[in-house]
Order: structure tokens, then C-alpha cells, then sequence
């Protein structure tokens, strides 16, 4: 069996050193020190918490789309989202509208505040048309303003959890249904979304 990236995390450093001894036992591990990036996800740890971003991830879709040169903007969507429920014929080649969705999604994993634009935008991989590469485009001109924004954990929380939630009552243009969300925080750190 190979396996790769795994990371120990612990409050007792000798736990975590007999948990490396054990694997390195069975496995022949290799530690690389502290955590600094993992799986795209960039970690930075001061006294005051630890930060986690995908800046080197977020700079790569922008390059690879062609959108690093562009003007940034401050949103991550313009206001309604009737455009994207257009019926013109699919001009764009369906495969590079899934990868982008696709690269968007993983982002999503240190940036909720495009979690819900992306999740609009996914609903149409199987036919993309015009309107919805200029929805993904201004997402992107969102994400060159902020390439480096992520989540942030103090360490000097309180442990009290604390959850909200959001509905807007039957808003889909096509199917009528309601939208939700709901964002979960450990002290103020946000954990969950939705």
C-alpha cells in the first residue's frame, strides 16, 4: 500500500510522536516538520491562530483561464441570478465549463463567500450557455480582488457553537423552490456551511 498526505494533529506532542513511531513502524513514514501546505491548502500559524487559504490555488485558475490580467471586482455576483436561467443554444464547449466548475468547487473549500454562486453555476454543467461563462467569469474577476482570503482560526476562542441559517422562500426561477444555507461557527471560526 502507498499512501501519502496525511497529517497528525494533536495537542500532546507525545501522543503525536508515538502515533509518527507506530506508522513509521508499519509504514516507513516521513515527516516533513509542521504544517505549511497540504493538498492545495496553504497553512499559516502565528500566536494569534491559524490561517488557511488556497492563494497559490486560486492564482493558478486565474492563470490558466486567462483571467489574471483582469479588473477585479468586489462581489461575487451580480444581484439575481435570472441570467443564468437563459435558453439560447449552448455555444461553449461543455469540458471547460465542467473543469472550471470543477476548480471552483475545490476553492469553495476555504472561500464560503463564492459557495453559493458556485453551487448556482453547477447546476448547469450539462449544457452551458453564454450567460453562465460571464457569471463564471465575474466570479473570477471576485476572486482576483481577494486571491489570498481564507479562514481564519484564533487561538484564543471560546468554545461555544453557535449555528445560523437562511431561507428564501421559493426564489428558483425554474423550479420555484426555496434556496437555504446555513454557516456554522466554533467560537467565531466558521466550520461548516452550506
Amino acid at each position: 500500500m502507498y499512501a501519502d498526505d496525511v497529517i497528525l494533529i494533536g495537542n500532546s506532542p507525545f501522543e503525536i510522536t508515538s502515533i509518527k513511531q507506530l506508522l513509521h513502524h508499519k509504514f516507513c513514514i516521513k515527516d516533513l516538520g509542521k504544517l505549511k501546505y497540504f493538498l492545495g491548502l496553504e497553512v499559516s500559524r502565528t500566536s494569534k491562530g491559524i490561517h488557511i487559504c488556497q492563494q497559490k490555488y486560486a492564482l493558478d485558475i486565474l492563470s490558466e483561464s486567462g483571467m489574471l490580467a483582469s479588473k477585479p471586482c468586489s462581489t461575487p455576483m451580480i444581484k439575481g441570478n435570472k441570467l443564468l436561467y437563459d435558453d439560447t443554444p449552448p455555444p461553449y464547449d461543455q469540458t471547460a465549463y465542467r473543469r472550471l466548475i470543477g476548480h471552483l468547487l475545490y476553492l469553495t473549500t476555504t472561500r464560503p463567500d463564492i459557495s453559493f454562486v458556485v453551487q448556482d453555476l453547477s447546476q448547469f454543467m450539462q449544457s452551458p450557455r453564454q450567460p453562465h461563462f460571464d457569471v463564471t467569469t465575474y466570479v473570477l474577476r471576485y476572486i482576483k480582488c481577494c486571491p489570498a482570503q481564507g479562514l481564519f482560526f484564533p487561538a484564543d476562542s471560546d468554545l461555544q457553537l453557535k449555528a445560523f441559517s437562511d431561507l428564501d422562500w421559493a426564489t428558483c426561477p425554474t423550479t420555484r423552490q426555496s434556496i437555504t444555507g446555513y454557516c456554522i461557527f466554533l467560537g467565531s471560526s466558521l466550520i461548516s456551511w452550506r
